[in-house]
Protein backbone atom coordinates (compact mmCIF):
# COMPACT_ATOMS: atom_id res chain seq x y z
CA UNK A 1 0.00 0.00 0.00
CA UNK A 2 1.27 3.84 -0.70
CA UNK A 3 1.95 6.03 2.10
CA UNK A 4 0.36 8.80 0.92
CA UNK A 5 -2.70 9.10 -2.46
CA UNK A 6 -1.14 10.07 -5.61
CA UNK A 7 -1.86 13.80 -5.75
CA UNK A 8 0.23 14.47 -2.52
CA UNK A 9 3.32 13.29 -3.97
CA UNK A 10 2.81 15.23 -7.53
CA UNK A 11 0.83 17.98 -6.23
CA UNK A 12 1.57 18.76 -2.56
CA UNK A 13 5.48 18.06 -2.02
CA UNK A 14 6.34 19.84 -4.75
CA UNK A 15 3.57 22.93 -3.29
CA UNK A 16 5.20 22.89 0.05
CA UNK A 17 8.80 22.60 -1.50
CA UNK A 18 8.54 25.61 -3.28
CA UNK A 19 6.87 27.39 -0.34
CA UNK A 20 9.65 26.90 2.06
CA UNK A 21 12.06 27.91 -0.62
CA UNK A 22 10.03 31.06 -1.25
CA UNK A 23 9.98 31.65 2.74
CA UNK A 24 13.76 30.98 2.87
CA UNK A 25 14.48 33.14 -0.44
CA UNK A 26 12.39 36.23 1.33
CA UNK A 27 14.24 36.00 4.60
CA UNK A 28 17.65 36.42 2.41
CA UNK A 29 16.11 39.22 0.86
CA UNK A 30 15.06 40.55 3.70
CA UNK A 31 18.30 40.44 5.55
CA UNK A 32 19.77 42.10 2.73
CA UNK A 33 17.52 45.32 2.88
CA UNK A 34 15.20 44.60 -0.20
CA UNK A 35 11.45 44.33 0.18
CA UNK A 36 10.39 40.57 -0.74
CA UNK A 37 6.98 41.06 -1.79
CA UNK A 38 8.39 44.17 -4.36
CA UNK A 39 10.83 41.18 -5.70
CA UNK A 40 7.75 38.95 -5.90
CA UNK A 41 5.41 41.28 -7.90
CA UNK A 42 8.56 41.88 -10.32
CA UNK A 43 9.56 38.78 -10.84
CA UNK A 44 5.81 37.97 -11.81
CA UNK A 45 5.49 40.65 -13.83
CA UNK A 46 8.73 40.23 -15.92
CA UNK A 47 7.79 36.46 -16.27
CA UNK A 48 4.26 36.58 -17.70
CA UNK A 49 3.10 39.94 -17.60
CA UNK A 50 3.37 40.30 -20.98
CA UNK A 51 3.66 38.64 -24.09
CA UNK A 52 7.46 39.47 -24.02
CA UNK A 53 7.51 38.22 -21.15
CA UNK A 54 5.85 35.19 -21.68
CA UNK A 55 7.96 34.44 -24.57
CA UNK A 56 11.37 34.42 -22.32
CA UNK A 57 9.74 31.61 -20.04
CA UNK A 58 8.29 29.33 -22.54
CA UNK A 59 11.98 29.82 -24.27
CA UNK A 60 13.36 28.94 -21.08
CA UNK A 61 11.35 26.33 -20.47
CA UNK A 62 11.24 24.81 -23.72
CA UNK A 63 15.25 24.03 -23.47
CA UNK A 64 14.41 22.49 -19.45
CA UNK A 65 11.68 20.32 -20.99
CA UNK A 66 14.08 19.01 -23.61
CA UNK A 67 16.75 17.88 -20.77
CA UNK A 68 14.38 17.31 -18.05
CA UNK A 69 12.80 14.43 -20.40
CA UNK A 70 16.80 13.37 -20.86
CA UNK A 71 17.23 12.72 -17.35
CA UNK A 72 13.75 11.31 -16.67
CA UNK A 73 13.94 8.34 -19.50
CA UNK A 74 17.29 7.56 -17.50
CA UNK A 75 16.04 7.37 -14.34
CA UNK A 76 13.43 5.00 -15.32
CA UNK A 77 16.27 2.55 -15.69
CA UNK A 78 17.84 3.88 -12.50
CA UNK A 79 20.91 5.59 -13.78
CA UNK A 80 22.13 9.14 -13.39
CA UNK A 81 22.44 10.86 -16.51
CA UNK A 82 24.76 14.35 -15.84
CA UNK A 83 25.97 14.82 -19.27
CA UNK A 84 22.70 16.46 -20.87
CA UNK A 85 25.48 19.61 -20.84
CA UNK A 86 27.50 17.69 -23.08
CA UNK A 87 25.06 15.91 -25.35
CA UNK A 88 23.14 19.36 -26.10
CA UNK A 89 26.21 21.12 -27.07
CA UNK A 90 26.89 18.19 -29.67
CA UNK A 91 23.33 18.42 -30.58
CA UNK A 92 24.36 21.85 -31.33
CA UNK A 93 26.65 20.58 -34.16
CA UNK A 94 23.88 18.74 -35.25
CA UNK A 95 21.51 21.15 -35.67
CA UNK A 96 24.74 23.63 -37.49
CA UNK A 97 25.37 20.21 -40.19
CA UNK A 98 21.54 20.40 -40.51
CA UNK A 99 21.45 23.92 -41.19
CA UNK A 100 24.70 25.51 -42.68
CA UNK A 101 25.61 22.12 -44.81
CA UNK A 102 22.20 20.78 -46.25
CA UNK A 103 20.15 23.48 -48.81
CA UNK A 104 16.60 23.14 -47.41
CA UNK A 105 13.98 24.54 -49.50
CA UNK A 106 11.50 24.98 -46.53
CA UNK A 107 11.68 25.59 -42.27
CA UNK A 108 9.34 22.73 -42.23
CA UNK A 109 12.27 20.34 -43.93
CA UNK A 110 15.03 22.15 -41.88
CA UNK A 111 13.38 21.52 -38.68
CA UNK A 112 12.41 17.31 -39.62
CA UNK A 113 16.53 17.42 -40.42
CA UNK A 114 17.60 19.61 -37.35
CA UNK A 115 15.43 17.07 -34.93
CA UNK A 116 16.95 14.20 -36.87
CA UNK A 117 20.87 15.09 -36.61
CA UNK A 118 20.36 16.78 -33.34
CA UNK A 119 19.01 13.57 -31.70
CA UNK A 120 21.39 11.27 -33.51
CA UNK A 121 24.88 13.66 -32.02
CA UNK A 122 23.41 13.75 -28.57
CA UNK A 123 22.64 10.09 -28.88
CA UNK A 124 25.72 9.14 -29.72
CA UNK A 125 27.53 11.05 -27.31
CA UNK A 126 25.65 9.49 -24.63
CA UNK A 127 25.85 5.95 -26.09
CA UNK A 128 29.74 6.49 -25.24
CA UNK A 129 29.12 6.20 -21.48
CA UNK A 130 26.71 3.76 -21.77
CA UNK A 131 28.97 1.37 -23.87
CA UNK A 132 31.41 1.89 -20.39
CA UNK A 133 29.24 1.22 -17.96
CA UNK A 134 27.51 -1.79 -20.00
CA UNK A 135 30.71 -3.74 -20.97
CA UNK A 136 33.66 -2.23 -18.96
CA UNK A 137 31.29 -1.61 -14.94
CA UNK A 138 32.43 2.14 -15.49
CA UNK A 139 29.87 4.17 -13.47
CA UNK A 140 27.74 6.65 -15.45
CA UNK A 141 27.62 9.44 -13.14
CA UNK A 142 31.18 9.70 -13.64
CA UNK A 143 31.56 8.88 -17.43
CA UNK A 144 28.77 11.65 -18.21
CA UNK A 145 30.26 14.02 -15.79
CA UNK A 146 33.98 13.83 -18.14
CA UNK A 147 31.93 13.65 -21.41
CA UNK A 148 30.60 16.98 -20.41
CA UNK A 149 34.01 18.10 -20.64
CA UNK A 150 35.12 16.75 -23.11
CA UNK A 151 32.26 18.49 -25.18
CA UNK A 152 33.10 21.68 -24.06
CA UNK A 153 36.73 21.17 -25.60
CA UNK A 154 35.33 19.39 -28.87
CA UNK A 155 32.59 22.39 -29.48
CA UNK A 156 35.48 25.03 -28.87
CA UNK A 157 38.12 23.15 -31.60
CA UNK A 158 34.88 22.80 -34.01
CA UNK A 159 34.08 26.86 -33.84
CA UNK A 160 37.76 27.76 -33.51
CA UNK A 161 39.36 25.45 -36.10
CA UNK A 162 36.61 23.83 -38.16
CA UNK A 163 32.82 25.75 -38.53
CA UNK A 164 34.10 29.51 -38.29
CA UNK A 165 33.97 31.45 -41.32
CA UNK A 166 37.09 32.72 -42.53
CA UNK A 167 37.85 36.27 -41.36
CA UNK A 168 35.89 36.02 -38.47
CA UNK A 169 36.97 36.75 -34.79
CA UNK A 170 34.03 35.35 -32.68
CA UNK A 171 34.37 31.41 -32.62
CA UNK A 172 30.79 30.89 -33.87
CA UNK A 173 29.44 29.31 -37.04
CA UNK A 174 28.19 31.48 -39.60
CA UNK A 175 24.23 32.14 -39.20
CA UNK A 176 21.84 30.17 -40.70
CA UNK A 177 19.82 30.91 -44.09
CA UNK A 178 16.69 31.90 -44.37
CA UNK A 179 15.11 28.81 -45.10
CA UNK A 180 16.04 27.26 -41.82
CA UNK A 181 15.09 30.02 -39.67
CA UNK A 182 12.12 28.70 -37.26
CA UNK A 183 8.81 30.73 -36.72
CA UNK A 184 8.51 32.24 -33.69
CA UNK A 185 4.96 32.93 -31.09
CA UNK A 186 4.61 36.12 -33.01
CA UNK A 187 4.63 34.12 -36.31
CA UNK A 188 2.16 31.20 -35.25
CA UNK A 189 -0.44 32.92 -32.98
CA UNK A 190 -0.75 36.06 -35.71
CA UNK A 191 -2.26 33.29 -38.31
CA UNK A 192 -5.00 33.12 -35.86
CA UNK A 193 -4.89 36.72 -35.00
CA UNK A 194 -3.63 36.84 -31.15
CA UNK A 195 -1.37 39.75 -31.14
CA UNK A 196 2.26 38.15 -29.53
CA UNK A 197 5.84 40.35 -29.02
CA UNK A 198 7.91 40.03 -31.70
CA UNK A 199 10.83 39.51 -29.94
CA UNK A 200 10.26 36.92 -27.89
CA UNK A 201 12.25 34.32 -28.20
CA UNK A 202 9.89 31.70 -27.76
CA UNK A 203 9.40 29.77 -31.16
CA UNK A 204 8.14 26.21 -32.77
CA UNK A 205 10.52 23.59 -30.29
CA UNK A 206 8.26 24.31 -27.83
CA UNK A 207 5.34 22.76 -29.50
CA UNK A 208 8.51 20.05 -30.49
CA UNK A 209 9.09 19.82 -26.69
CA UNK A 210 5.26 18.90 -26.15
CA UNK A 211 5.55 16.01 -28.57
CA UNK A 212 8.64 14.51 -27.21
CA UNK A 213 7.02 14.79 -23.72
CA UNK A 214 4.22 12.28 -25.55
CA UNK A 215 6.44 10.55 -27.23
CA UNK A 216 7.81 9.57 -24.06
CA UNK A 217 4.74 9.34 -22.27
CA UNK A 218 3.67 5.97 -24.77
CA UNK A 219 7.41 5.02 -24.96
CA UNK A 220 7.54 4.20 -21.40
CA UNK A 221 4.04 3.15 -20.56
CA UNK A 222 2.48 1.84 -23.55
CA UNK A 223 5.31 -0.29 -25.19
CA UNK A 224 7.50 -3.51 -24.08
CA UNK A 225 10.56 -2.34 -24.26
CA UNK A 226 9.00 1.02 -21.77
CA UNK A 227 8.05 -1.93 -19.17
CA UNK A 228 11.62 -3.45 -19.52
CA UNK A 229 13.20 0.23 -18.28
CA UNK A 230 10.90 0.25 -15.76
CA UNK A 231 11.14 -3.15 -14.44
CA UNK A 232 15.12 -3.03 -14.62
CA UNK A 233 15.07 0.30 -12.60
CA UNK A 234 12.64 -1.19 -10.10
CA UNK A 235 14.77 -4.24 -9.71
CA UNK A 236 17.82 -5.50 -11.93
CA UNK A 237 18.25 -8.88 -10.38
CA UNK A 238 14.44 -9.32 -11.31
CA UNK A 239 14.85 -7.97 -14.71
CA UNK A 240 17.60 -10.38 -15.28
CA UNK A 241 15.48 -13.85 -14.20
CA UNK A 242 12.43 -12.34 -16.49
CA UNK A 243 15.59 -12.21 -19.18
CA UNK A 244 16.01 -8.66 -19.69
CA UNK A 245 19.27 -7.80 -21.49
CA UNK A 246 20.74 -5.68 -18.79
CA UNK A 247 22.98 -4.19 -21.92
CA UNK A 248 20.10 -3.76 -23.95
CA UNK A 249 18.52 -1.64 -21.39
CA UNK A 250 21.10 0.28 -20.57
CA UNK A 251 22.33 1.09 -24.17
CA UNK A 252 18.92 1.92 -25.29
CA UNK A 253 17.88 3.85 -22.00
CA UNK A 254 20.77 6.34 -22.60
CA UNK A 255 20.78 6.39 -26.04
CA UNK A 256 16.93 7.77 -26.03
CA UNK A 257 19.01 10.43 -23.16
CA UNK A 258 21.10 11.47 -24.94
CA UNK A 259 18.29 12.38 -28.14
CA UNK A 260 16.10 14.01 -25.84
CA UNK A 261 19.60 15.96 -24.79
CA UNK A 262 20.48 16.98 -27.93
CA UNK A 263 16.81 18.03 -29.62
CA UNK A 264 17.36 20.94 -27.01
CA UNK A 265 19.64 22.64 -29.30
CA UNK A 266 16.51 23.10 -32.02
CA UNK A 267 15.59 25.65 -29.49
CA UNK A 268 18.37 27.70 -28.56
CA UNK A 269 20.84 27.02 -31.87
CA UNK A 270 17.68 26.89 -34.93
CA UNK A 271 15.21 28.75 -33.22
CA UNK A 272 16.69 31.74 -31.18
CA UNK A 273 20.47 32.60 -31.90
CA UNK A 274 20.30 31.00 -35.53
CA UNK A 275 24.17 30.05 -35.38
CA UNK A 276 25.92 27.73 -33.11
CA UNK A 277 27.90 29.34 -30.69
CA UNK A 278 30.01 28.59 -27.59
CA UNK A 279 28.10 27.51 -24.46
CA UNK A 280 24.87 27.60 -25.96
CA UNK A 281 23.39 24.87 -23.82
CA UNK A 282 23.55 27.57 -20.94
CA UNK A 283 23.39 25.27 -17.69
CA UNK A 284 20.24 23.73 -19.09
CA UNK A 285 21.51 20.25 -18.92
CA UNK A 286 21.79 20.42 -15.05
CA UNK A 287 18.71 22.61 -14.91
CA UNK A 288 17.18 18.91 -16.26
CA UNK A 289 18.07 17.00 -13.50
CA UNK A 290 15.65 19.63 -10.87
CA UNK A 291 12.83 19.60 -13.50
CA UNK A 292 12.92 15.69 -13.68
CA UNK A 293 12.82 15.08 -9.67
CA UNK A 294 10.18 17.73 -9.15
CA UNK A 295 8.16 16.19 -12.22
CA UNK A 296 8.65 12.47 -10.67
CA UNK A 297 9.92 11.65 -13.96
CA UNK A 298 6.80 11.97 -15.79
CA UNK A 299 6.40 13.93 -18.78
CA UNK A 300 3.33 16.31 -17.09
CA UNK A 301 5.28 17.11 -14.15
CA UNK A 302 7.96 17.86 -16.30
CA UNK A 303 6.62 20.53 -18.13
CA UNK A 304 5.06 22.15 -14.95
CA UNK A 305 8.61 22.00 -13.65
CA UNK A 306 10.16 23.57 -16.39
CA UNK A 307 7.59 26.41 -16.69
CA UNK A 308 8.10 27.29 -12.86
CA UNK A 309 11.94 27.42 -13.99
CA UNK A 310 11.39 29.17 -16.54
CA UNK A 311 9.62 31.62 -14.61
CA UNK A 312 12.55 31.64 -12.36
CA UNK A 313 15.30 32.67 -15.11
CA UNK A 314 13.26 35.02 -16.87
CA UNK A 315 12.03 36.74 -13.47
CA UNK A 316 15.25 36.69 -11.80
CA UNK A 317 17.01 38.48 -15.05
CA UNK A 318 13.99 40.98 -14.19
CA UNK A 319 14.74 41.38 -10.67
CA UNK A 320 17.98 41.50 -11.27
CA UNK A 321 17.61 44.59 -13.42
CA UNK A 322 14.89 46.50 -11.87
CA UNK A 323 15.33 45.87 -8.58
CA UNK A 324 19.07 46.26 -8.87
CA UNK A 325 19.50 42.96 -6.86
CA UNK A 326 23.02 41.44 -7.59
CA UNK A 327 22.94 38.56 -9.78
CA UNK A 328 24.30 36.18 -7.53
CA UNK A 329 21.50 36.73 -5.08
CA UNK A 330 19.43 35.72 -8.01
CA UNK A 331 21.35 32.43 -8.11
CA UNK A 332 20.79 31.87 -4.57
CA UNK A 333 17.07 32.05 -4.84
CA UNK A 334 17.05 30.10 -7.92
CA UNK A 335 19.63 27.29 -6.00
CA UNK A 336 17.22 27.13 -2.63
CA UNK A 337 14.35 25.96 -5.25
CA UNK A 338 16.58 23.38 -7.13
CA UNK A 339 17.77 22.52 -3.69
CA UNK A 340 14.56 21.89 -1.81
CA UNK A 341 12.96 20.45 -4.80
CA UNK A 342 15.68 18.03 -5.16
CA UNK A 343 18.33 17.44 -2.37
CA UNK A 344 15.85 17.70 0.31
CA UNK A 345 12.98 16.13 -1.47
CA UNK A 346 12.84 13.80 1.45
CA UNK A 347 12.73 16.12 4.61
CA UNK A 348 9.26 17.10 3.24
CA UNK A 349 8.15 14.02 2.15
CA UNK A 350 9.08 12.08 5.42
CA UNK A 351 6.39 14.24 7.35
CA UNK A 352 3.66 14.18 5.15
CA UNK A 353 3.94 10.69 4.85
CA UNK A 354 3.65 10.18 8.50
CA UNK A 355 0.63 12.47 8.57
CA UNK A 356 -1.07 10.39 5.67
CA UNK A 357 -0.07 7.09 7.62
CA UNK A 358 -1.95 8.45 11.05
CA UNK A 359 -5.08 10.16 9.16
CA UNK A 360 -5.25 5.90 7.93
CA UNK A 361 -4.45 4.63 11.24
CA UNK A 362 -7.25 7.04 12.30
CA UNK A 363 -9.97 5.69 10.13
CA UNK A 364 -9.26 2.05 10.60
Amino acid sequence: MEKMPKWADVILIPAISILLAAIISGLVLLATGKDPLNALVIMFDGAVGSSRAWGYTLYYATNFIFTGLAVAVAFHARMFNIGGEGQALLGGVGVAVACLYIPWPHWTLALLGAIVLSGIFGAVWAAIPAFLQAKRGSHIVITTIMFNFIAYSLINHLLVNVMKPAGVMEPATASFPEAAHLPNFHDILGLVGIDFAMDAPANIAFFVALLACLFLWALIWRTRIGYQIRQFGESESAARYAGVSPTKIIMISMILSGMFAGMMSINNVMGEAERLVLNSAEGAGFIGIAVALMGRNHPVGIVLAAILFGFLYQGGTQLSIQAQIPKEMVVVIQSLVILFTGALDHMVRSPVERIFLALRRKEA
